[in-house]
């Protein structure tokens, strides 16, 4: 994209998927899709590739690129819980305290919004505990726990680490810009759910900055892949699309955004990223399941088929038994092609 005024989202959506209850299509999910081949070339498009969207926490993975040059020292464990969207649990809520005490902090430090865990026994358990929504316990908290650090270690002020002229905000838009390629123009800066800054991506843009993570094997963005791949559990949690796609796939590195976003990288070096227009969760398992085949994930070795298959099964309920499905209409599609 330029920096001209971006086509609204929807304009040339495709179909990413439908809902299929009996033998009759009930709903369907239009959205935005792109395949990248190791070499960048897309293998498989639907809809505009090029479409501006706000990544939400599919950037998690670039802003903890973004914080290890500025002196983050973290495990790799502790990494992935920096590129997280995490449930809550008590491993989550433990190893965010873990990242705060490694500099000298506490979680009254944390800015984030304050929220309940996204897994629904730990939220319970916590209010049971007679607790409330808190900034430890919403998901972004692993992400700001290690914006904190990063602010201790490179001597910034912690207190306005979210205000985006603070140098890591100005350290995150570079490498945004860096990894995904994009026009400046395009970034349409704003702020995210949790609190901090966001930036818009060209769909293309953001698969390719996944796919440059990647490649750059001995530097930062490896090192916050390779965590992702080895620590999936940490990266989102129990009943979880990203941890059981990276689960079933070594090596995978994915992350899923609010408002029907995704992307991620193979060892390969494919790379993808997709949005579904109306927001919806219940279409991404099966498109993500799709997608990865269409990246060459059954070609990794090592990768569980039968758990890639059994992500992309979504059934449809009729007085709690299956009678449909969500189904990928470009499931199966050639590479190179269209959908």
């Amino acid at each position: 994209m330029s920096g001209a005024a971006a086509p609204a989202v929807a304009d040339g959506a495709g179909l990413l998927a439908e809902v299929v209850r009996g033998d009759l299509v009930e709903s369907v999910h239009l959205g935005h899709l792109v395949v990248l081949a190791p070499d960048g070339a897309p293998v498989l498009t639907v809809g505009r590739p090029d479409a501006v969207i706000y990544p939400r926490s599919s950037l998690k993975p670039l802003q903890a690129a973004a914080m290890l040059p500025a002196g983050l020292d973290l495990p790799d464990r502790l990494l992935a819980l920096a590129a997280a969207s995490h449930n809550g649990e008590a491993v989550h809520l433990d190893g965010a305290r873990e990242i705060l005490a490694g500099a000298g902090l506490g979680v009254a430090a944390l800015q984030n919004t304050p929220d309940l865990p996204l897994h629904a026994p730990s939220a319970l358990a916590w209010q049971q505990a007679g607790h409330g929504p808190e900034p430890l316990t919403q998901n972004c908290s692993g992400k700001h726990a290690a914006m904190l650090a990063t602010c201790v270690a490179a001597g910034w002020d912690t207190a306005t680490y979210l205000d985006p002229a603070h140098p890591l905000q100005q350290a995150v838009r570079a490498e945004v810009l860096a990894l995904t390629g994009d026009d400046p123009a395009d970034l349409h800066p704003t702020t995210d759910g949790c609190g901090a800054p966001l930036f818009a991506t060209s769909l293309t843009g953001l698969a390719r900055a996944f796919a440059r993570l990647a490649a750059d094997a001995d530097g930062p963005g490896g090192r916050v892949v390779r965590a992702m791949a080895a620590h999936p559990e940490m990266v989102a949690g129990t009943g979880r699309d990203a941890t059981a796609a990276m689960r079933a796939v070594p090596g995978l590195a994915c992350k899923d955004g609010a408002e029907g976003v995704y992307a991620g990288v193979l060892p390969s070096g494919a790379a993808f990223a997709f949005k579904v227009l109306d927001g919806a969760g219940r279409p991404r398992p099966a498109v993500l399941a799709a997608v990865l085949r269409a990246a060459g994930a059954a070609d990794v070795d090592g990768a569980d088929t039968g758990a890639l298959d059994a992500l992309g099964d979504v059934p449809v309920l009729g007085h709690g038994r299956p009678v449909g499905g969500v189904r990928v209409p470009f499931a199966g599609v050639a590479a190179g092609a269209r959908a």
